[in-house]
């Protein structure tokens, strides 16, 4: 189905990826501490599921480069672990702030629902992580979905699994991420990326 060795460094990556401050995490930190984990449900659940859209249509855009244009493929590639090595490089620079989340107004069920789904989707930075992270996860000698529902699938529990802890974590978990812890989690996760950025170039 997928390597294990390739699904081996893909989870841990991804998972540092996910549990270092970003939008989401943000904001499901920011609503856990006002309205609870309970009602933060609904944002998570458009949350995963704008990840989810995006993470097919970025493993469906590289299944029809690999057909179709083998070479331009490889350049993705290439401009893929450059900037997965770029981006590590940034997180270990990173002075380690946490960030602040954007107000929510709207926390009826729906509304909340449309602000997870509207921030995966319309997060550039999150299109351009899915196309440079999962090419190098992608074989063409195997079937495409069975791969691609095992990668969307980890994608998806990582997300969760740290909405959840920042929501539920509040203001102990915005305690804990003081600058020098971000700025470990940080330098894990650069570590990483810029290691699946070299993979990326040798593969």
């Amino acid at each position: 189905m997928i390597d294990a060795t390739a699904l081996a460094l893909f989870v841990p990556t991804f998972f540092m990826v996910s549990i270092t401050p970003g939008m989401c995490m943000l904001l499901a930190l920011s609503l856990g501490m006002s309205i609870g984990v309970r009602r933060t449900l609904p944002m998570m659940a458009g949350e995963l599921i704008g990840v989810a859209l995006v993470s097919f249509s970025a493993v469906l855009g590289v299944a029809a480069l690999m057909l179709k244009a083998p070479s331009l493929f490889t350049a993705l590639k290439v401009v893929g672990g450059a900037y997965l090595f770029y981006l590590g490089v940034q997180m270990w620079r990173s002075q380690g702030q946490l960030g602040r989340a954007e107000p929510v107004a709207d926390v009826r069920p729906g509304g909340l629902f449309l602000r997870g789904l509207l921030t995966a989707i319309a997060n550039p930075k999150g299109w351009a992580f899915m196309i440079a992270l999962l090419p190098p996860f992608i074989s063409a000698e195997r079937p495409l979905a069975p791969q691609l529902l095992v990668l969307v699938a980890i994608i998806l529990v990582c997300e969760l699994v740290c909405m959840l802890i920042y929501a539920s974590g509040g203001s102990t978990l915005r305690r804990l991420l003081r600058a020098d812890k971000v700025q470990w989690m940080n330098r894990i996760a650069g570590t990483l990326m810029m290691g699946l950025g070299v993979w990326l170039w040798l593969e």
